[in-house]
């Protein structure tokens, strides 16, 4: 006998929803079968397509507006360590390209605002850099470091820069974002040399 929806002997329904080649009972989730993920998916399956490069269904919002990374969906989650192309829990794409669950991301937005694999920023912080702009302009630092200059390292755009350093933070003079690192020495600006 092969697995079916309904019990031949009784009629009886075993799952309002029934896969034939995942052999999946469930009760009815808008689900749908995608070939080219191999496995059901919670759907429904007009709200989403298969991103062919990523190797995963994504929700429509995304087409076109995604950073694709090649099988991406066959990486455990960061944040978890768990598998995010099986999961049932939705998966969340970052501006980068890189995927965590859903509820990760949400957990991971209270202790921070960065990719965990690539430190780019998971949202778009172009407001807080402004504000912190005001917080920088109105916090004046010692004398003693007032013309240090330090060799910084963007995690949004990857460019390299030397600018002047505050305890606040260190704004990237390409894309003007705070998400950098210090990567270089310090030194004197050359009118204190």
């Amino acid at each position: 006998r092969q697995a079916q929806q309904r019990c031949e002997g009784c009629d009886n329904l075993f799952g309002e929803y029934y896969c034939g080649i995942c052999h999946l009972f469930d009760s009815d989730k808008k689900q749908y079968h995608c070939p080219e993920c191999g496995i059901c998916r919670i759907g429904p399956k007009e709200d989403f397509f298969h991103c062919s490069k990523c190797n995963l269904c994504l929700s429509l919002s995304l087409r076109g507006k995604h950073k694709c990374i090649e099988n991406v969906s066959r990486q455990d989650c960061p944040i978890c360590l768990e598998d995010i192309h099986t999961s049932r829990v939705g998966a969340h794409v970052l501006p980068c390209g890189h995927l965590l669950h859903r509820t990760c991301y949400e957990d991971m937005l209270r202790e921070g605002y960065r990719c965990p694999l690539c430190m780019h920023s998971a949202l778009d912080m172009t407001r807080y850099w402004r504000q912190l702009d005001d917080e920088v302009a109105h916090t004046p630092m010692p004398t003693e470091y007032q013309n240090v200059m330090v060799e910084i390292l963007c995690n949004d755009c990857n460019a390299r820069s030397t600018v002047r350093f505050h305890v606040l933070g260190m704004k990237c003079q390409n894309c003007e974002s705070y998400n950098t690192t210090q990567c270089g020495r310090c030194s004197l600006s050359l009118e204190e040399q």
